[in-house]
């Protein structure tokens, strides 16, 4: 049966985080917290004042919210951070609504599925801060989301990413003092980290694998926070008759697509939409292959991904999203914009998006267009992180192709972004939900070790996934025990 975590299980290892918490002055954030900055102790919030974003500093364990002040040092909360694209842009009457990952700590809203993987074994005895080195299998943003809450946390992390992700991802690690494995290949090479997994299991006793594909702490902390900003910030938006229509999410992890099942609670007839790149169209025709949208990862189903409340599948053009990311952080790319009218701050804004946030974007469009949606309508979707992670695809790209010139902007611009079609997309039916779901077999049950009840429990089990969600309100209550256990020791 699926595990639920909802009770300590080795009292002893538990007490020996406690004392490890209590030396480094570690407190746990609630997810009600992240949700909800406004319940943080004021002198938490005090201490914060001095604290940069990214600093190495346990307190910023309370800035993994979508609520970050804008502020690279000492910023507190606010609302949540979004951009809105405009309608001149897109092509499109509906409107899309950005939320912006880039002011985590870390610039990826990561750092929340790496905690919610992390923070329930700790706090129920079943990881050791003071022995277990915690190992974050992962494409790209959730090893340096698992490394910098590790580090945070007084544990030692261990970061398994392919080699050919961007330059900045390794060096950020190695400035951190995490342990770094490079595995073969690139975004879509997924199995090739399984494999070192495997490796890590059979040779270092002492490690704990956090596999965000298979850990439900991620989807759960993505359902409880992640949705609930996105229902804010709708709240938020002016206009009397808007209707939230669709929710579109690069699939990856399967992590961020969960927030439209929480989403679904409150607008029965949302779509959520997945995305994925046209090379590897890994749920739209069972394929394979290698691709540039960096923040995804393919050639599987994620044992954590409820496919049943997936509506639709979208395929992106890398090619298309590299290029836009060109237009979007280059120099005459930027002037076409300000040429074209679009607002001054908008476009200073365009550098929040990076290269999986385009192929959201671009997802959005194609659904719009699907559904023939109007201007009631209103789509939300993820940048997860910002150009920041990316700027050496930016050198890669100019050493490749030259100069960016505000001629090749506009045929981008009408090309990649007005140019989007309706082609290489799905709208799944019962069938076709339950065939990507068997596609996990393959991975985990014949690869993973995973029990074929436990698959079938995921697909016909009409109360498992609410469960799974609903660990967190449980993990909430064993949060607090846990902080007040270390502030007596």
């Amino acid at each position: 049966m699926i595990q639920i975590i909802d009770k300590v299980v080795n009292a002893g290892v538990r007490d020996n985080a406690v004392k490890r918490f209590k030396e480094k002055g570690i407190v746990l954030p609630t997810f009600a917290q992240m949700s909800n900055p406004d319940l943080i102790p004021d002198e938490i919030k005090e201490k914060l004042k001095n604290i940069g974003l990214w600093d190495l500093n346990p307190l910023n364990l309370f800035r993994i919210t979508w609520k970050n002040e804008p502020k690279e040092m000492g910023g507190l909360y606010g609302k949540v951070n979004y951009i809105e694209i405009p309608k001149k842009l897109s092509g499109i009457d509906a409107r899309i609504v950005v939320l912006i990952g880039k002011w985590f700590p870390t610039g990826a809203h990561k750092v929340g599925a790496a905690y919610g993987c992390l923070a329930p074994r700790i706090i129920t005895g079943e990881f050791d801060p003071s022995y277990n080195k915690a190992v974050w299998p992962s494409t790209g943003n959730y090893c340096r989301g698992g490394a910098f809450d590790s580090d945070l946390m007084g544990v030692t992390a261990v970061a398994i990413l392919p080699e050919e992700m961007s330059k900045e991802r390794f060096a950020w690690l190695k400035e951190i003092g995490a342990e770094v494995i490079a595995t073969p290949g690139c975004e879509s090479n997924v199995k090739e980290i399984y494999d070192k997994c495997w490796d890590i299991r059979r040779n270092r006793k002492d490690c704990v694998i956090f596999n965000q594909f298979d850990e439900f702490g991620n989807p759960a902390w993505h359902y409880n926070v992640t949705a609930k900003a996105i229902e804010e910030v709708y709240q938020q938006l002016d206009g009397t008759k808007n209707h939230l229509a669709a929710y579109v999410s690069a699939t990856g992890s399967a992590g961020t697509i969960a927030a439209g099942d929480y989403l679904r609670t409150l607008h029965p007839h949302i779509k959520v939409v997945a995305s994925e790149a046209l090379q590897c169209p890994t749920l739209l025709m069972n394929g394979f292959g290698g691709h540039r949208i960096e923040g995804i990862g393919d050639k599987h189903v994620p044992w954590v991904h409820n496919v049943k409340n997936t509506d639709v599948v979208t395929a992106i053009d890398d090619e298309d999203c590299m290029r836009l990311f060109r237009m979007f952080n280059e120099k005459e790319g930027l002037s076409f914009l300000k040429a074209e009218g679009f607002d001054d701050e908008f476009i200073a804004n365009l550098n929040m998006i990076g290269i999986s946030g385009i192929g959201n974007i671009l997802s959005a469009i194609k659904t719009a267009k699907h559904f023939e949606m109007t201007g009631d309508d209103v789509i939300f979707t993820l940048a997860t992180d910002s150009a920041q992670m990316y700027t050496s695809r930016l050198e890669e790209l100019h050493a490749e192709k030259g100069d960016y010139s505000q001629l090749q902007a506009a045929k981008d611009y009408e090309k990649c972004m007005l140019g989007q079609k309706t082609d290489n997309m799905k709208e799944l039916t019962y069938n076709d939900r339950k065939a990507i779901h068997n596609l996990k077999y393959f991975t985990w049950v014949e690869q993973q070790a995973k029990e074929i009840e436990d698959l079938n429990q995921l697909w016909y089990d009409r109360e498992i996934w609410d469960k799974l969600f609903h660990q967190v309100d449980k993990w909430d209550e064993m949060i607090i025990e846990f902080n007040e256990m270390v502030k007596k020791a």
